[in-house]
């Protein structure tokens, strides 16, 4: 039996910022960045909640990939504090920051049923509707995916006007990561038919929108069509979790530093192929893995259609790659230009033990072995 729900009350479209004012909580802790904490955006948080007479404190110390030790100087501004609820504003760093905090902090101290917040500034994550967050461990260099329904958001709120000002770079990497999302989701082994649904949707809006608000960071009905990808892919991988792609792209974060979303974009060709089995020999084979008839689904809902399956999933591979050139993401890791070979391929076998230990590789529909994790991290050079 399965099952499938949505804990999180969205939020959404013009004004939507305006709930803040309206919140059925009074005192407030903000979880930002120090980026967003010192220039325009926070105003736009800060000012529904004056006018709602809400008490609200900031905590700014946010960083990308949240280590353990941010996480724990959350943990004590909370507990220091006592809010009713957490806002988090930001990118994915910001909200798995928010739901690490508030778990560890109420697991420390249950003083009361503290509320989550979720405002998205990059269309990318998904975070605000999950129960999944990611911290790391510098040390180790290591990235811990955690998963408990009660880190999932009570709401999350969506207004355009937040993600207006996202550079192109990174309106690239933070859309083709919702497309990576939708994708995973379409093909994992725990998919059902209401998280293909979500999946499916996201994965149309990205193939019309995505280069749109990349080129055009004022096309609001672009960036909004965006934002709700994410949502929707994000309520997808939540049921049905991810694959090899995202197992992989935490360790390319953890030990290079590479931004997410552009890991799982420079990864998403080559785990095509994987889960397809695509090779010279594929035309001549009578049966296919399940994830080709997938691919070919999503192919289709792009436009990209062809004569058979393995010329559909092909065609599939090359937009991923048009899509990259398009946008100026790197096809490679050599590409980057800031990662010796040397360096890259020293830490190839201790990547590959950590990509398939990773909580979403479980679900990945064609189960990798080691050599073929290595395989793949090498091809990516």
């Amino acid at each position: 039996m399965k099952s499938f729900d949505i804990k999180t009350r969205i939020y959404f479209g013009d004004q939507a910022l305006e709930r803040l004012a309206e919140i059925p909580y009074q005192k407030v802790m903000i979880v930002t960045d120090p980026f967003i904490a010192q220039g325009e955006l926070i105003d736009l948080v800060t000012d529904p909640l004056k006018r709602g007479n809400k008490q609200f404190e900031i905590f700014k110390d946010v960083v990308p990939d949240p280590p353990i030790e941010k996480i724990s100087e959350g943990v004590k501004k909370m507990l220091e504090y006592r809010p009713d609820a957490i806002v988090a504003v930001g990118g994915g760093s910001a909200i798995d920051s928010s739901k690490s905090i508030r778990e560890f902090a109420l697991r420390v101290d249950h003083y009361a049923e503290v509320g989550l917040i979720a405002i998205p500034t990059t269309s990318g994550t998904g975070s605000e509707v999950t129960s999944f967050a990611v911290v790391t461990n510098p040390e180790e260099q290591v990235k811990y995916p955690l998963v408990a329904r009660s880190m999932t958001p009570d709401e999350a709120i969506l207004d355009a006007e937040l993600v207006k000002s996202v550079p192109p770079a990174i309106t690239a990497d933070t859309g083709m990561d919702v497309f990576t999302h939708a994708l995973e989701a379409c093909v994992s082994t725990n998919r059902n038919d209401f998280s293909t649904a979500l999946a499916e949707k996201a994965i149309e809006i990205c193939g019309v929108f995505l280069l749109r608000a990349y080129l055009d960071g004022n096309d609001t009905h672009a960036r909004q069509k965006m934002h709700s990808a994410s949502c929707l892919a994000g309520l997808a991988f939540n049921c049905a979790s991810l694959g090899l792609n995202h197992g992989m792209a935490h360790q390319l974060g953890a030990t290079f530093h590479i931004p997410h979303g552009r890991a799982n974009a420079m990864l998403l060709p080559h785990i095509i192929e994987f889960n397809s089995d695509i090779n010279k020999h594929s035309k001549s084979r009578s049966e296919y893995l399940p994830a080709v008839k997938r691919y070919s689904t999503v192919a289709q809902i792009l436009g990209l259609s062809s004569y058979n399956k393995i010329m559909t999933v092909r065609s599939l591979v090359n937009w991923v790659q048009f899509m990259l050139k398009e946008m100026d993401i790197p096809l490679s890791i050599s590409q980057i230009g800031t990662i010796s070979e040397d360096e890259y391929f020293k830490a190839i076998d201790r990547m590959a033990d950590a990509a398939l230990e990773d909580a979403c590789t479980a679900t990945n529909p064609r189960v990798p072995t080691k050599d073929d994790v290595i395989r793949i991290y090498k091809a990516l050079w």
